[in-house]
């Protein structure tokens, strides 16, 4: 195989690489009834005049499956933290004891695990489309190499590992969406 095919399928390999690891940060986001640091990691908190995300100032715990404890490096900055949480429309009520801020995760109704779920396989339905993109590029390049020399049986070759790779990477956006369905619908 020549070097510019095994550069293009190391890219290709790459740029899908990228679509499941942007499938998982988006996943994360998206609770599932349980407690999970993560579900903040959108939230931007006024610190001094600057939004700053909340992980740069404080410790965000999960004592159990239903509590998210955010603990200030500053006491003086809870009420701003409580005030970019609820400004973050989460959907959860932080409480500010004085010391940390607790949040009581909610149990997810029926009707709202059927939507989470449909907002998971969006993602899915995302990554599966910069999947095909990266595949679109990957046999461009090949039919255009072909077309400035590249011998027909290898661009052959290189569109069949091509789509090989597709394959493998849209079976694992099916098994991460299948355990994320599992994780939302589970009570």
């Amino acid at each position: 195989m020549s070097e510019e095919i095994s550069l293009v399928l190391e890219e290709t390999n790459e740029a899908m690489n990228k679509v499941i690891q942007h499938l998982d940060f988006e996943l994360n986001k998206i609770r599932a009834g349980k407690a999970n640091p993560m579900m903040l990691d959108s939230v931007k908190v006024d610190y001094y005049g600057a939004p700053t995300p909340l992980k740069n100032i404080a410790n965000v715990n999960t004592p159990d499956a239903r509590t998210i404890t955010v603990q200030a490096w500053e006491k003086n900055m809870l009420n701003e933290i409580a005030k970019a949480i609820l400004e973050a429309n989460l959907g959860l009520n932080p409480q500010n004891n004085g010391d940390l801020i607790i949040i009581g995760v909610p149990m997810l109704t029926e009707e709202r695990r059927k939507e989470l779920s449909k907002k998971a396989h969006a993602e899915g339905e995302h990554a599966r489309v910069g999947i095909r993109n990266a595949r679109k590029e990957a046999i461009d390049f090949i039919r255009q190499a072909q077309k400035d020399g590249l011998p027909e049986d290898e661009a052959k070759s290189g569109e069949t590992k091509v789509q090989e790779i597709t394959d493998k990477f849209n079976r694992k956006v099916d098994d991460i969406l299948a355990a994320k369905d599992k994780d939302i619908m589970t009570i």
